[in-house]
């Protein structure tokens, strides 16, 4: 890989200031509203089914991105709609707001608009400049990644619980801690980038790093 920066690009801004320590207290609960409106906005479904006791299976129909849509158009017809490029970029935007919002990163109520402390950014892709067949397996080369980020996910809850803790006590966010949640969440988006988003042809790096 060259040495070039990563064409999907990540960073929340650290609060360098006391942060609320009662909205901090009861974060889990405050930060339900918000995940409810982007669960309505991805989609979600339920079943029951019956088979001599009943059993409720709730599940989630997909993320929000359109995927096999862009696929399938890169695919036959080398083409990126731009309203689906910024439907699926404002997406990721809105649910790293919650995201950062749910990890304690950042105490203000995540915007459903505006861009806040989380900056998440790629450039509109020159669809003819993509392989037409990477987007077929990019979801598969990816599965390295898949495995690296549950171990990083787990030691970023753990971590956020670290700093429950520590804000409750402090104010404050150790520095160190949250510059790992904010790379494992880089890691996550560069990986969503490339295997759904399908905006670049990079492979990501195994970093925490910018």
């Amino acid at each position: 890989m060259n040495g070039t920066a990563y064409p999907v690009s990540f960073a929340v801004d650290y609060p360098d200031r006391p942060l609320n320590r009662l909205t901090t207290f009861f974060r889990i609960f405050t930060v339900i509203p918000i995940t409810i409106v982007y669960a309505a906005i991805t989609g979600f479904s339920t079943s029951w089914e019956s088979a001599g006791e009943t059993t409720v299976t709730i599940a989630a129909s997909g993320i929000g991105l359109l995927f096999l849509p862009v696929l399938l158009l890169l695919l036959f017809r080398q083409k990126y709609p731009r309203w689906w490029f910024d439907w699926n970029l404002n997406l990721q935007r809105f649910s790293n707001r919650v995201a950062a919002y749910a990890l304690l990163m950042d105490d203000r109520y995540p915007s459903t608009d505006d861009e806040q402390a989380v900056r998440l950014d790629y450039s509109y892709p020159d669809a003819e400049a993509l392989s037409r067949g990477m987007p077929l397996v990019k979801w598969f080369l990816a599965i390295p990644h898949y495995v690296v980020l549950l171990f990083l996910h787990v030691g970023a809850f753990f971590v956020a619980i670290f700093a429950w803790f520590a804000i409750l006590f402090t104010g404050r966010y150790p520095r160190g801690a949250f510059d790992y949640v904010e790379g494992v969440l880089r890691w996550h988006n560069r990986v969503i980038g490339y295997a759904f988003a399908l905006v670049t042809d990079r492979y990501p790096p195994f970093s925490l790093r910018p």
